[in-house]
């Protein structure tokens, strides 16, 4: 039922429900998975931090990823996992915890998306240009790049927000496992038809941007890769930009089933376990699939857990 009280600072959320006989197991599960995440993504940072040999552009570049999934689950499973232990009465929410959990949700699934495309410009340029690769991805490059990609992010989320706080609230309930912007706006009962048509330009724009450089960007690089006899350039590609491409199908399909979801109010359970997934999966798999397929990565993980032997003195 919605409660009419106007401008509430506490807010209800509706939170993520499960049957008593599955909360301890799912609550285990996202527990662990926000352990891996961080464990596994503060490891990756770290590690590029150490080896110098990991000082590269691209290496450089990924580790934005690991910072934004880092942030992006912080903000929401340790809230989430609260919530579940609680009984839906007592999920409350203060107004501006509630806005800067929305802000920090849509930041992280932003950055997600233009983090990926400033990785598929080095990937183009490292194959499609590698004798100047040196000369345009230098340390100013990276830099620019990272602050675009942030910078856009931060640009795009603050107008969506922006359009959202401005609104009179009338209701108090949050109907999602955490706060994001259309449980926001949604709590107002004036008009939020800008906020619609915003909301839709910024996820066509988004998307459209994504997608269309991701197909130029790998279209160019398929071209060089047949038209190429250097068996090796075309190894080289196939390993780093298929770890790309997995990395952003995760991304796009889990974003794409959230938007989906949004469109059949009977699904609303599917709806709240994609929206969870949706950082917690990509968090999980992007350490795993660059560590894996990063032959640096591997050298450096071998080095470093393989047992030292202990000379004998005499």
């Amino acid at each position: 039922m919605d409660n009419y009280t106007y401008n509430s600072l506490k807010l209800q959320l509706e939170g993520f429900n499960v049957s008593e006989e599955s909360v301890f197991s799912v609550y285990l599960f996202f527990l662990f998975c926000y352990i891996f995440i961080i464990v596994a993504n503060v490891g990756i940072v770290v590690l590029v931090f150490l080896d110098k040999n990991l000082h590269q552009p691209m290496y450089l570049l990924f580790c934005n990823l690991p910072f934004n999934d880092i942030l992006g689950n912080s903000i929401l499973i340790p809230r989430l996992l609260m919530d579940m232990l609680r009984p839906p009465s007592e999920r409350i929410i203060s107004y501006y915890e509630c806005v800067i959990q929305a802000f920090t949700s849509h930041m992280f699934g932003t950055a997600s998306m233009t983090v990926l495309m400033i990785m598929a410009f080095d990937r183009y340029v490292a194959i499609c240009n590698p004798l100047r690769y040196a000369a345009i991805m230098t340390n100013k490059m990276v830099i620019k790049l990272t602050v675009s990609a942030w910078g856009v992010a931060l640009v795009m989320v603050g107008i969506l927000l922006g359009l959202t706080v401005r609104l009179n609230r009338c209701r108090t309930m949050i109907e999602s496992p955490y706060c994001d912007n259309a449980g926001l706006f949604k709590l107002s009962c004036e008009s939020v038809f800008i906020n619609n048509v915003y909301g839709l330009t910024f996820t066509v724009v988004l998307f459209t941007a994504s997608i269309g450089s991701t197909i130029i960007t790998y279209t160019k690089i398929t071209v060089v890769c047949l038209t190429s006899n250097n068996k090796s350039l075309n190894s080289k590609a196939l390993k780093t930009c298929s770890t790309h491409l997995v990395v952003y199908m995760i991304m796009i399909f889990s974003g794409m089933s959230i938007i989906a979801l949004h469109r059949f109010p009977q699904y609303s359970d599917y709806r709240k376990l994609c929206s969870i997934l949706f950082h917690i999966v990509p968090g999980s798999l992007n350490p795993i699939i660059y560590g894996v397929q990063s032959k640096e990565v591997r050298r450096f993980l071998t080095k470093w857990l393989q047992p030292k032997s202990i000379m004998p003195s005499f």
